[in-house]
């Protein structure tokens, strides 16, 4: 069974990059650039919207040929992946969304704070304030210099459209259409997505299950990932969908769209 991972707003790929060796030798694994981030293509004259993210999400799917999947998805990836979810359930196998909301963001991240931040500081230094604040009290040093980088690539233009678009969606009136197993996770100390909105799914989406990461903020899969590990493999296990050790060419795929 495929896992498509979906990072967040401004991040990249390798925010997944703890769960490559932990899951590659059952699954195929295909970690999303989304367009606009990492070192994915960021033409002018598309949109980077969450709508136009679901799109690009199903791209991947024709691309790969796969038909259903895991879909995993980190904070704006978690709208991005009940989007998804809503309008393609029949490719959606379970759920897992982390550090995820239905509607609203914390304060670092609500839409006029954001776009205020990109005037006054430009869009690097903005992006990097949100990741010193993202970490939990236990982040190391190193780590959290990782995510600034990271999300150091993300053009302007590109963030303004997501983070507005992102502001702007809400799931609450249709969380209960989503009936596939769905894992909810959050970090105790997460200020992004505060725990109350992950509370909020869980509460809503029927077969789910809410986990807390405790000494971990945002990124619970950096900060913390032999526990969030040991969460998804438990999760992928209870609906049978971990299958033996896969032979040794096993496809361990990035993909950028």
């Amino acid at each position: 069974m495929p896992l498509v991972f979906v990072h967040g707003f401004t991040t990249t790929a390798e925010f997944w990059r703890e769960q490559v060796e932990a899951f590659s030798a059952r699954h195929q694994m295909v970690r999303i650039n989304l367009p606009g981030h990492g070192r994915s293509p960021r033409p002018e004259d598309r949109s980077y919207t969450i709508e136009a993210f679901v799109e690009d999400v199903l791209k991947v799917y024709r691309a790969l040929a796969i038909d259903s999947a895991v879909l995993v998805g980190l904070s704006m990836g978690g709208t991005v992946a009940q989007s998804f979810t809503l309008s393609y359930p029949e490719r959606v196998k379970a759920l897992v969304l982390v550090g995820a909301t239905p509607h609203g963001l914390g304060a670092d991240v609500n839409v006029d704070n954001v776009l205020k931040a990109i005037d006054d500081l430009g869009v690097v230094a903005a992006s990097q304030k949100v990741i010193e604040r993202s970490f939990g009290s236990a982040a190391r040093p190193a780590l959290i210099d990782f995510a600034k980088n990271e999300v150091a690539q993300t053009p302007a233009f590109v963030a303004r459209q997501a983070i507005a678009s992102l502001n702007a969606s809400d799931s609450r009136a249709r969380l209960g259409e989503i009936r596939v197993p769905t894992l909810v996770v959050v970090g105790e100390e997460d200020i992004i997505t505060p725990p109350s909105e992950s509370v909020a799914l869980a509460s809503n989406i029927p077969n789910s299950a809410l986990f807390y990461v405790s000494t971990a903020g945002h990124f619970p899969m950096l900060e913390r990932p032999d526990t969030f590990n040991r969460l998804l493999g438990d999760f992928l296990a209870r609906q049978g969908l971990s299958p033996p050790r896969l032979a040794e060419a096993t496809s361990q795929l990035n993909q950028n769209v």
